[in-house]
């Protein structure tokens, strides 16, 4: 790359680590309102990601939870032994292969995971001061981004 063509680049690259700051900035207070939520719940962090991760409609496979949270299976383990001692999951054995367990929401694990929605769900408030047309582009700049990666 020649000097000329590194100096193009520059701007370019100055502004896409700018906007990665911003995301991480971003990212960083969302992540601070899901931990708060999780605290005024009585939820460890783990269990809150579980029960977001969940559908009130449609057990889970245990291994598909594992996926989902990024851990292993003897994480989700521990993580479901917890949630079911308070009565928010059970456990269903699955008849096409009864060696896998899916996870299912009782009533009072789903009234719990739409509190934790409530508190977890809102978009930022920064999103409130862009104009219609604005949050469009940055949905659809943010979508082409993520569908990239």
């Amino acid at each position: 790359m020649s000097t000329e063509q590194a100096f193009e680049r520059l701007p370019d690259q100055a502004t896409a680590d700018e906007s990665w700051t911003l995301l991480r900035t971003l990212l960083g207070r969302q992540r601070r309102r899901f931990l708060i939520a999780a605290s005024e719940l009585d939820l460890h962090p783990a269990q809150a990601g579980a029960l977001l991760q969940m559908d009130p409609d449609q057990p889970r496979p245990m291994h598909e939870l594992a996926a989902l949270l990024a851990c292993d299976n003897s994480n989700v383990t521990g993580i479901i032994d917890r949630l079911e001692g308070r009565g928010l999951v059970v456990r269903r054995p699955y008849e096409p292969d009864r060696r896998v367990k899916r996870v299912a929401l009782t009533s009072r694990g789903a009234r719990l995971r739409d509190r934790l929605l409530e508190q977890v769900d809102q978009p930022p408030s920064g999103l409130e001061r862009l104009s219609t047309t604005e949050r469009r582009q940055f949905r659809d700049l943010l979508r082409r981004v993520v569908d990239e990666g």
